[in-house]
């Protein structure tokens, strides 16, 4: 089966693992910091935060933006459950945003109508690893006295307006699941340039809890000391995905290289099918991550999309589909959210299927793809 993607660890990400089991350090260790100092400086940040999941640095970094019980978020449907979960986390109600038919992202007009009085955060998701319209949704949320967050996990490696994605909300979250652009095994990481925002992030990945004597509030305590100031977690990262993590970054160019060459492949191997539609060329002031390449059946076999589905996958070509619409999800049903909401985003969804992406992937396999997939749609 050829996945849909997979991590490409090599050599040297073993080694560095291996050189942090025998640091003696496992947790709380000179990794992290090497870690998150390499990220910032990658992205063009001032701070990174490290956490064991992209999970948990999106409900950190909620907690950061002062997201409480009450609040409203803006996020996208088409995305991963967790974007919507984190506000939940903390008391808040995730208020969905329809999506553009074309890119996948979230739809900057849809959004602005959803902003309320109890509007805390809007949070946009690169989609596919495309940058949102991070220029307007920068300037909404200031309007709005919003804080920005920019669900990035697929889009490590991408630019906007000729700078990293990283450098333009107040808050980024990105992924390090093996699927992602770098992998850290299980991770995540938050970068920003607004220390109140490091301290807060910091303080909750680690249960709450502050060793710092500048921010006690008791004072007079011995070297033993330790306050615990917020109901924090345990989100922090072990030493050996930071290694790793820091080794696969030396090759993340190497690795968004080798995606936007096969993303290239495929709009040639696939180019004037028909009833097949392809993600859209990307524009002169974005350059995308390629986390997936995401095609969709037109209108008038849209139906037929499951069927194309299980064919490709009988074939050994690991095909996925992306995403499951948040509020379409059983337990957010339970909770009131109604089909129609979010009516592009449930159209894109009943007609998309992501074929394999992943830096290593090879010119043979992509065009048994190709050829896999026209066989099939001329047969339907």
């Amino acid at each position: 089966m050829i996945p849909y993607s997979t991590q490409d660890i090599n050599e040297a990400d073993i080694k560095a693992v291996g050189r942090a089991l025998r640091s003696g350090w496992l947790t709380q260790g000179p990794a992290i910091g090497r870690f998150e100092k390499a990220l910032a400086k990658k992205v063009g940040a001032r701070f990174a935060v490290a956490f064991n999941s992209g999970t948990a640095a999106l409900h950190a970094a909620y907690f950061a933006a002062g997201v409480r019980k009450g609040d409203e978020v803006i996020v996208p449907s088409l995305t991963f459950a967790a974007t919507a979960n984190a506000a939940l986390y903390l008391g808040a109600k995730p208020v969905f945003a329809d999506s553009d038919m074309q890119t996948g992202n979230i739809n900057i007009a849809d959004a602005r109508k959803k902003i309320t009085k109890k509007t805390k955060a809007i949070v946009p998701v690169d989609y596919g690893g495309r940058p949102a319209d991070l220029r307007e949704f920068r300037a909404l949320a200031k309007k709005h006295k919003l804080v920005f967050i920019e669900d990035a996990a697929q889009a490590l490696g991408a630019t906007y307006r000729g700078k990293p994605v990283g450098t333009h909300a107040d808050m980024t979250m990105f992924s390090f699941h093996p699927v992602k652009s770098i992998t850290t095994g299980e991770g995540g990481v938050i970068v920003t340039n607004n220390k109140k925002f490091d301290t807060a992030l910091r303080l909750f990945r680690s249960h709450g809890i502050s060793k710092d004597t500048n921010t006690f509030a008791r004072k007079g305590h011995g070297a033993w000391y330790q306050e615990m100031q917020e109901l924090g977690f345990n989100y922090r990262m072990p030493e050996m995905s930071a290694a790793l993590g820091e080794s696969q970054l030396k090759r993340l160019g190497f690795f968004i290289t080798k995606r936007r060459v096969a993303a290239k492949r495929y709009r040639r191997l696939l180019a004037k099918v028909p009833n097949l539609i392809l993600p859209p060329a990307e524009r002169a002031h974005e350059k995308s991550a390629w986390h997936l390449y995401p095609v969709r059946l037109a209108p008038q076999v849209a139906h037929k999309r499951d069927e194309v589905f299980a064919t490709m996958r009988k074939a050994g070509i690991g095909v996925q589909v992306h995403y499951v619409p948040v509020h379409l999800h059983l337990f957010y049903e339970k909770l009131g959210y109604k089909k129609g909401l979010c009516p592009n985003t449930e159209a894109f969804v009943a007609s998309e299927i992501s074929i394999p992406l992943f830096p290593n992937i090879t010119q043979k396999q992509q065009k048994f793809i190709a050829d896999t997939l026209k066989r099939i749609l001329a047969q339907i």
